[in-house]
């Protein structure tokens, strides 16, 4: 995993993450290495993540740092653009969809606070690319009390992610009372305080019978 390796050999700003993220980073983030890409990066932490993500990425990906301290314009360089505001605010977030585009890969690495990390995935999921990848990183928070979080409580991310199999299964649910509703993903993933939704423009989902039915075995079975 070239991403750990650059992780434990960062000698810039200072960079906080958990060594077991780097899997999940080079499984949804790694077939873009290398591609003309705008990355979203919510919180700026200490400035290393932006520094970290531009080795990362590439010289082709534009980097794109959301913070509410104004302190963290100073990491902003040729390739990093730094934009202060409010991570849950709706205009601050259409300022910056209106100056840089949608997204292809979002990462919410902000407050960790329940209301705030909802209020962002609300507004630019919908947004983003329509086969872009949405990762929320440090997501142990959503157990905690003090982020708005706790086990089962309704507020908490968690929670929000737990219903996301029933919206990628919705074509099946045969009594929807309106809850449940088209993800517009094909894959959600979940790790250690990570959670990844991969969005699609098309999939198809055509149920498709092949072969020769004279040879089943099982002539009960579909």
């Amino acid at each position: 995993m070239h991403g750990y390796a650059q992780f434990l050999n960062h000698k810039g700003r200072p960079i906080h993450k958990g060594a077991n993220y780097f899997a999940a980073y080079e499984r949804h983030f790694g077939p873009y290495i290398n591609r003309p890409i705008t990355f979203l990066e919510i919180g700026a932490g200490n400035g290393g993540s932006s520094e970290f993500w531009k080795g990362y990425f590439g010289p082709l990906a534009r980097i794109v740092t959301l913070d509410i301290s104004p302190a963290c314009k100073e990491f902003e360089d040729e390739q990093v653009a730094v934009r202060i505001g409010d991570q849950s605010d709706p205009a601050f977030l259409q300022s910056v969809l209106d100056e840089f585009g949608p997204p292809d890969l979002i990462l919410d690495d902000g407050s960790h606070i329940m209301a705030h990390v909802q209020a962002s995935f609300d507004y630019l999921y919908p947004r983003m690319s329509r086969n872009g990848v949405y990762m929320v990183e440090d997501m142990h928070t959503a157990y905690w009390d003090e982020y708005g979080g706790g086990l089962r409580r309704p507020e908490s991310f968690a929670e929000r992610f737990k219903s996301f199999v029933d919206d990628l299964n919705v074509r099946f649910v045969r009594e929807n009372d309106g809850s449940v509703k088209e993800l517009g993903a094909y894959s959600i993933s979940a790790y250690e305080s990570i959670f990844v939704i991969e969005k699609a423009n098309f999939i198809n989902k055509q149920m498709m019978y092949l072969g020769d039915r004279s040879r089943r075995v099982n002539m009960g079975a579909d």
